[in-house]
């Protein structure tokens, strides 16, 4: 199969690189110090993107990384530590898997300030299986059988092309690992999401509304993929 990169954008190399360091760390800050002032995250991006000539891609990154002060309490409250005795979880399928494959491609992620794992990959409401597949998969399900969790209920996005070509591999692939893992396809994923404990994600918006989060990801890409690219600003 065909070496694929997933979100793989040449520019980062420059935008993310030491020459947009202190410019991006400045942005973070200043982007920090009006949400935590009660202005809404697109208006500040925005308006902090205009004032240091920031591409499209950097004040997406800006606020994927940055968060008010009032949800990073509230998301570390309700973070379950990485030594957690787990027996079921409920994982965000397409959110964790792009972002496993983005790590694998050495494509840029990004390490927000909740300690959240998030790529610039962007679904659209495509997907195709790559190359980095697989292996995502097998350590996502290595690293469930390595915790003892013993169920797990991944979501994919129905309306999302391929997406019953994923659940397919996934449940030919879960055969080799203990943990029993069921896939659903979805029309709202997200909404699925909200008030349930042991979730595994990245987003935002689910972090904000579920009622217990785990950073499988986070803990997968530090220990098992050290050659993963993760961009943070000091703030």
């Amino acid at each position: 199969m065909k070496d694929v990169k997933r979100g793989f954008v040449e520019k980062d190399i420059i935008w993310f690189g030491s020459e947009w360091k202190d410019r991006m760390s400045n942005a973070g800050e200043e982007l920090f110090y009006l949400l935590n002032r009660g202005y809404d995250l697109k208006t500040a991006s925005t308006f902090i993107g205009n004032h240091y000539l920031l591409s499209e891609r950097q004040r997406l990154a800006l606020a994927r990384m940055v968060s008010s002060q009032n949800s990073l309490a509230s998301r570390q409250k309700r973070e379950l530590r990485p030594n957690a005795l787990l027996n079921h979880v409920y994982i965000d399928g397409f959110n964790t898997i792009i972002t496993l494959e983005v790590a694998l491609s050495g494509s840029l992620l990004l390490k927000g300030m909740d300690g959240a794992i998030r790529d610039l990959a962007g679904l659209r409401g495509t997907y195709r299986i790559v190359d980095k597949t697989w292996r995502a998969l097998a350590l996502l399900l290595k690293r469930m059988d390595h915790l003892g969790i013993k169920d797990a209920v991944i979501y994919l996005d129905q309306p999302v092309s391929n997406s019953g070509r994923l659940k397919a591999l996934i449940l030919d692939m879960e055969k080799d690992y203990q943990v029993n893992v069921r896939v659903e396809l979805l029309n709202d994923v997200d909404r699925v999401l909200y008030g349930k404990e042991n979730v595994v994600t990245s987003d935002a918006i689910i972090l904000d509304n579920c009622a217990s989060w785990f950073n499988l990801s986070g803990q997968i890409i530090e220990q098992d993929i050290k050659e993963a690219w993760v961009y943070t600003i000091a703030i």
